[in-house]
């Protein structure tokens, strides 16, 4: 499928003909890259998928909605960050008899997932990024894997470019001292 614009793809929808086209061009533009930036936040390929079947239903259901006042992108963005964060509560409330927090059991099913291609060195810096609280985990896997500027940052997460900077600097640091002390 040729790669179509988000304009093309908002017209294509706005059309009751072509509206099936336009969520089929949503998912072969986006669906690589909506998949990972779930994934590094719920971890586990099985609810990363979960998460983006989850995610493209809401787009779907909220296409019509779109004000168009920021990308589709930054949109759908949005909607995918806020599904796995839910994914991640529902989990934590499941979670009440553990002594661990949820970031324990990421990091344990990071180590046994048959998925995961990386290294040790990976391994570690996974590990790392799961200590940090869930906004400084969120900023660091945007900024550090994804690169996406502070001001796009600032548009899907509805914080200001200072504190997410600040939010930054403070995750690299912890993960810095995580991996000189491991």
């Amino acid at each position: 499928m040729a790669k179509v614009s988000d304009a093309e793809i908002l017209l294509l929808f706005k059309d009751e003909k072509t509206r099936n086209a336009a969520l089929g061009h949503i998912i072969a533009n986006y669906q690589q890259r909506l998949y990972w930036h779930i994934r590094k936040i719920v971890i586990g390929h099985d609810d990363a998928d979960d998460v983006l079947q989850n995610t493209f239903i809401k787009i779907w259901k909220g296409l019509e909605n779109f004000k168009e006042e920021s990308q589709l992108y930054t949109w759908m963005y949005r909607i995918a960050t806020n599904e796995a964060l839910t994914l991640l509560r529902q989990k934590q409330k499941q979670n009440t008899t553990s002594l661990h927090p949820i970031e324990y059991s990421l990091s344990k099913s990071l180590e046994s997932d048959t998925y995961f291609k990386g290294d040790e060195i990976e391994l570690k810096l996974q590990q790392a990024i799961l200590t940090l609280p869930e906004k400084q985990r969120l900023v660091f896997n945007m900024r550090y894997y994804d690169e996406t500027p502070y001001e796009k940052m600032s548009e899907i997460l509805g914080t200001s470019v200072g504190a997410l900077k600040a939010s930054y600097h403070i995750a690299a640091k912890k993960i810095e001292e995580f991996l000189v002390a491991s």
